[in-house]
């Protein structure tokens, strides 16, 4: 349980940070192609090439063709964060199995003049969207005293389930380095269509390494927030994709498991 103090700090750096007119979050759109509860699955190959997925949005993550890497899309430009914890320029001709993209319109913008941790950047975000029922995209750009990640290595037909895929993933420790985070807060009611909760992913400041954030402590940076009511969905039409399993018992529990 939170107590008062820590609640009270809270709200007040929420309160410090500048606010654009309320409604324009109202202007944007999370696109989506594919499922969460596909990618959990094993449904590893894309239809949408990075040039088609930029058509939807300039902001965002996912993954690559055969799990192969993370995604990470921000100033118009998709890296795909790799196996060895190296980042590189993604081809437009690339194929994405699952990302979540939007034309990042922020609303909110605020400093971090003091060292937060994940979950306590994550109160403030929940605080400054006030309900729990709309989604939010941010960006954190600031001078990390760690960010540990992880990367999942490129899978090959018969492809595993996620949960196997990542039994072995790399994981790594960026320490004393700048960068950007990338990431999305959703609703609890699209777990498994989306990731529950918050989902990011990180990149350097030099644009060389990064991955998929299991935590981080922020020094201090900037960050910058958008609160979106909208939502869409393309499904893949593959084979694959069709023979899916896209519900089960232990559905959020496998999700939780393979995002950290």
């Amino acid at each position: 349980m939170k107590d008062a103090a820590t609640c009270s700090c809270v709200r007040d750096i929420a309160k410090s940070f500048s606010r654009l007119a309320s409604n324009r979050h109202d202007e944007s759109e999370i696109y989506q192609t594919s499922l969460m509860s596909a990618l959990i699955d094993g449904v590893y190959d894309g239809d949408k090439t990075i040039g088609q997925l930029l058509q939807h949005g300039d902001f965002g993550l996912g993954t690559f063709d055969e799990l192969d890497g993370e995604l990470v899309a921000f100033d118009k430009e998709v890296h795909q964060l790799r196996e060895d914890g190296s980042a590189r320029l993604a081809r437009m001709d690339q194929k994405t199995p699952f990302a979540v993209v939007t034309n990042f319109r922020p609303t909110m913008f605020g400093e971090f003049g003091s060292a937060h941790d994940k979950f306590e950047v994550q109160e403030i975000l929940d605080e400054l969207i006030g309900s729990p029922n709309l989604f939010c995209a941010f960006r954190i750009d600031g001078k990390f005293e760690r960010v540990e990640t992880r990367t999942v290595p490129r899978q090959t037909m018969p492809y595993r389930p996620m949960l196997e895929a990542i039994e072995r993933q790399p994981v790594f420790t960026f320490k004393e380095t700048s960068g950007t985070l990338i990431g999305f807060r959703c609703p609890d009611y699209v777990q498994g269509i989306n990731v529950a909760g918050f989902h990011v992913h990180f990149i350097t400041g030099d644009r060389t390494g990064g991955g998929h954030v299991l935590d981080y402590r922020l020094t201090r940076g900037t960050i910058e927030v958008a609160k979106i009511s909208r939502l869409r969905i393309d499904l893949p039409c593959t084979d694959h994709f069709q023979r899916a399993t896209l519900h089960s018992e232990e559905l959020g529990r496998a999700i939780e498991a393979a995002e950290g």
